[in-house]
């Protein structure tokens, strides 16, 4: 314990603290509409495929902005990008609030939520540049953790709409996002650019990002942990009403539990990778993974949710580990890598339901699209394995 508060101590912890908070609030933005998916289904009398859209957009919308806001933070500034994405945030919810009627106005509704999930582009790179690098994977798995505002929505979000119109919920996150705006102005102190990015024409150093092999790879990664942890997120209370008949109270309580275990191990996954080495960590995580993904779909409730805590639990894990590696191997481009690599996290979570959607047309069971995406898990493991190898060999060339 004396080591993680000296940890803490060798930091700006205030830095952290707002960091954690932006990505909690946005983290709860940007799975709004998942977790009002049954009601919004109801009310908007949608099929199971509209609703997969409507679910999904977001976080297709967010992997394309934490791009931008990536490299708005290594050029701009974190601070400023950061509240200039809570104030879009508030725009947003509170058109949701006052003027979105039926699904063409809902679907454009859940793309321009995607701007949440921008926060984590510029999260990170507060965190990072807030502490030395003997310190990256622990504070960025605390920041990182900041997606158990996945948990907060899941759970108060079901609740709010049987008490309330699912518009007037939106008023109440538009709210919660004006406190979170002050709070963060207030915690994180003006910062500068990193030096040397203003001298360079904006995109070369994109382009020298996406020259590295180990760019590719790492995005691969964390399309396959961070991704199937929100994508799962995202899709749960739908699965869990239409396999087991669970309601959306209920339902949106067992998502939350997956949640919360899947962001608070997130900094463990950091804290081991930092002192076990990221690529022998995932070695280990990527194949519980796999298996509990396959076993979701149980004859026994019981058992399918207690899978469910695993993959979830074993995701948030893995994300921690994959951060750990980005920190790493980009310590001065951390936003721009951060944005880039999140961006594909994103991407796969956008594809995942789309995918078990899709799948669950066709064959009438979502046990299919489960198999196909630990197939994918699978051959994420493969590649570590053959990373090992090559580290043995020429630890170098890894990272290049």
């Amino acid at each position: 314990m004396s080591g993680i508060w000296s940890i803490l101590k060798s930091g700006h912890w205030p830095s952290l603290a707002g960091a954690w908070l932006h990505l909690t609030v946005s983290f709860m933005v940007w799975l709004l509409v998942g977790a009002m998916s049954i009601p919004l289904m109801v009310a908007l009398q949608l099929s199971e495929t509209e609703i997969a859209w409507l679910v999904s957009v977001p976080l297709l919308g967010g992997a394309v902005l934490r791009i931008v806001a990536g490299w708005s933070a290594d050029w701009l500034g974190a601070r400023p990008t950061a509240v200039a994405i809570l104030v879009m945030e508030c725009l947003v919810l509170c058109w949701g609030w006052l003027g979105v009627t039926g699904y063409g106005e809902a679907l454009a509704f859940s793309a321009c939520l995607g701007v949440a999930g921008a926060s984590f582009a510029v999260s990170l790179p507060i965190a990072s540049r807030a502490y030395p690098l003997s310190a990256q994977g622990f504070v960025l798995g605390i920041a990182a953790s900041g997606n158990i505002g996945t948990v907060l929505i899941l759970f108060f979000a079901p609740r709010w709409v049987a008490a309330l119109d699912w518009h007037q919920v939106c008023g109440i996150m538009a709210g919660v996002v004006a406190a979170t705006l002050l709070g963060f102005v207030l915690a994180v102190p003006s910062t500068t650019p990193v030096p040397g990015l203003h001298t360079a024409v904006w995109w070369h150093n994109v382009v020298q990002l996406i020259r590295r092999r180990s760019a590719y790879w790492l995005c691969f990664l964390y399309a396959v942990t961070f991704g199937g942890f929100v994508g799962l997120c995202s899709l749960l209370p739908l699965l869990l009403h239409e396999v087991y008949y669970v309601d959306a109270i209920q339902a949106g309580t067992i998502t939350a539990l997956c949640g919360l275990i899947g962001s608070v191990i997130r900094p463990v996954g950091g804290y081991v990778a930092d002192r076990q080495g990221g690529l022998r960590t995932l070695y280990y995580v990527l194949p519980v993974i796999a298996g509990a993904v396959v076993a979701m779909i149980s004859p026994s409730q019981t058992m399918a949710v207690v899978m469910m805590v695993a993959a979830t639990s074993a995701m948030g894990f893995g994300n921690g580990v994959v951060f750990q590696l980005v920190a790493e191997w980009f310590p001065r481009d951390i936003g721009l890598a951060s944005g880039v690599v999140g961006a594909s996290g994103a991407i796969g979570g956008f594809l995942l339901p789309i995918l078990l959607g899709t799948m669950k047309g066709l064959s009438g069971s979502y046990e299919s699209g489960l198999w196909l995406f630990a197939g994918f898990t699978v051959c994420a493991w493969g590649t570590v394995i053959v990373a090992l190898r090559t580290t043995r060999s020429s630890p170098a060339e890894l990272s290049s």
